[in-house]
């Protein structure tokens, strides 16, 4: 499996940013880091290894890119309105520095976005943030709810970045079309999150599948079983 280290400097972070590909070809797929974590987590921890068959077979091409969790949400030492306006500027690193560099390896001129516990909330708030750019939303126990991250601040940059509050009002079209998975279990501690999650896009109306797994932690065995069943659905 061909793997490849790109590190470039980002005009939106104004600071280098690493990330890690894996395949040369095939759809675009991109994990985000669980909490704080870095773009080698999901090799580090099997999640790679795990999907490797669709990455050899050249039916996706993954992209792994670190996160800034410990500069935006996991930031005490700044204010609340400061940590938002820090994820915004990563959200828009993640927009024009890899999702407009990506979309069109393929025809779609779309991505994929997935990601485990913390990872699931940047890929739920990235996928319907911007619905025209994603064509498929995996999350594995993800969280979506980051209000608890802002010690009670709130304005319009966390309504923004928090989907249990702006989904609701969201009518862009393309959240239809667009394939959801929330992935959760028994003994996740985001269970009920999720279920929160798919009762908003059920009251919606929007077509997504909540796969409740059995008696299984909130960990990386319960993800390497989830993430080659969700590929294996592109």
């Amino acid at each position: 499996m061909k793997e490849q280290y790109l590190r470039w400097y980002s005009p939106n972070l104004s600071t280098d940013f690493e990330m890690l590909v894996y395949g040369d070809r095939g759809y675009p797929v991109i994990i985000f880091p669980s909490t704080m974590g870095r773009y080698f987590e999901s090799k580090d921890f099997g999640l790679i290894e795990a999907v490797s068959w669709f990455v050899d077979q050249g039916l996706v091409q993954i992209f792994c890119p670190d996160s800034i969790d410990k500069h935006s949400w996991y930031n005490k030492k700044i204010h609340p309105a400061q940590r938002v306006r820090n994820h915004n500027w990563y959200d828009k690193m993640v927009t024009e520095e890899i999702v407009e560099k990506i979309r069109w390896n393929t025809g779609s001129g779309r991505v994929c976005v997935s990601g485990a516990s913390f990872g699931g909330y940047h890929a739920a708030n990235f996928a319907f943030r911007h619905p025209e750019l994603v064509s498929h939303f995996f999350s594995m126990s993800g969280s979506f709810d980051i209000r608890s991250f802002l010690d009670g601040y709130y304005d319009d940059n966390v309504y923004f970045n928090n989907p249990v509050d702006f989904l609701p009002g969201l009518n862009h079209p393309d959240i239809w079309k667009m394939k959801i998975i929330l992935g959760t279990s028994e003994w996740d501690i985001c269970l009920e999150g999720n279920r929160t999650l798919s009762q908003i896009l059920n009251n919606k109306g929007i077509h997504h599948w909540f796969d409740l797994r059995g008696w299984k932690e909130h960990d990386w065995p319960l993800w390497k079983e989830m993430f080659p069943h969700y590929l294996s659905l592109i």
